[in-house]
């Protein structure tokens, strides 16, 4: 499964044949019971014809394109990542999983902020 975040779409197809960001593999039970997000299409890509060679490398350009669209949730070059086979999902200090993600992201952001402190007024303070 590969979501398009730019185009609200969800793409649930064979499995690839590398890793790529916003992909998961999914068991062909979960392929078969998933849905996409409110307001998304979800497209099923049940079989691919191989002998036309062009379709399927629009194919594969289609959805590696759209694995490169990032969610703007956080900046790539921001966190280093670890080899997919190295990285323990069920570390959320380490995980890439968008909840344990979007917890660091807004911990690293109240901590850049934490120095900033609101100020009163001078008119209002003397009345």
């Amino acid at each position: 499964m590969t979501y398009a975040y730019a185009e609200s779409t969800a793409v649930v197809g064979p499995l690839a044949p590398a890793a790529e960001p916003h992909s998961w593999d999914l068991c062909e039970h979960h392929a078969e019971k998933i849905t996409a997000p409110l307001g998304w299409e979800m497209l099923r890509v049940d079989h691919i014809d191989i002998d036309d060679d062009e379709d399927l490398t629009a194919l594969a350009e289609a959805v590696r394109e759209a694995g490169r669209v990032t969610s703007g949730l956080i900046d790539s070059d921001e966190v280093a990542r670890p080899d997919v086979n190295q990285r323990d999902v069920t570390n959320p200090a380490a995980s890439l999983h968008p909840v344990h993600r979007t917890k660091r992201v807004a911990e690293e952001r109240q901590r850049r902020r934490s120095h900033l402190r609101l100020v009163p007024d001078g008119d209002s303070a003397a009345e």
